[in-house]
């Protein structure tokens, strides 16, 4: 019974992200985090931040690699089952999804008709800041870990979620051959990957 009410918290904490996400995947990591790990203790901050990390790495929207992980890891964190995780990345995947199916299949209906539209066009121009602001709170999500002590009142307790100096140097590196470098960005998670190795043997 646990297990089924775990699957039914699962699919609707994801198809409630998957409703209420503009912006794409990476606006999506904000709510994501939000959801799996501090509404729902399913995995700690760090462990969100692997996962956010893999998902970068691994083909397909960043959103729906990290529902995918997720979901695996709540259901097998849970069960020690991998069968009942893979139904996790299963029931987080397609719960994530559907929602935005089915939108996208009704805007596609009315957008030839609406685009030209000046109440369309200025919900475009107040969705855009909101969207922005979505991406910065998932960068500042990944960069520091927050969590909340117990007691009455509840305190909250801010530090770092890079482990070390290096990985400053590492962000750094990586921002300045992005934005001033141009350089592409499989190079930069290939060089991520080696230079993880070599700094953290």
């Amino acid at each position: 019974m646990e297990t089924l009410i775990l699957f039914g918290q699962l699919a609707w904490t994801f198809f409630l992200i998957g409703a209420f996400t503009i912006g794409g995947g990476y606006a999506m990591l904000s709510l994501i985090q939000n959801q799996v790990v501090v509404e729902h203790p399913w995995v700690s901050e760090s462990t969100f931040t692997d996962i956010v990390a893999v998902s970068q790495m691994t083909p397909g929207p960043i959103g729906i690699n990290s529902a995918t992980f997720v979901g695996y890891d709540v259901l097998y964190n849970a069960t020690g089952s991998q069968l009942l995780g893979v139904c996790g990345s299963l029931t987080a995947t397609l719960a994530l999804m559907i929602p935005s199916f089915v939108i996208m299949l009704l805007i596609v209906r009315f957008y030839v008709k609406f685009r030209t539209s000046k109440l369309y066009a200025g919900t475009m121009d107040w969705l855009k800041p909101a969207v922005v602001g979505l991406i910065g709170a998932a960068a500042v999500i990944l960069i520091i870990k927050t969590t909340w002590t117990g007691g009455v009142p509840s305190v909250q307790v801010v530090s770092e979620n890079f482990p070390d100096w290096k990985s400053w140097v590492l962000l750094a590196g990586a921002f300045a051959a992005s934005y001033w470098g141009k350089v592409n960005p499989i190079y930069l998670i290939l060089a991520g990957a080696v230079l993880g190795v070599l700094l953290w043997p």
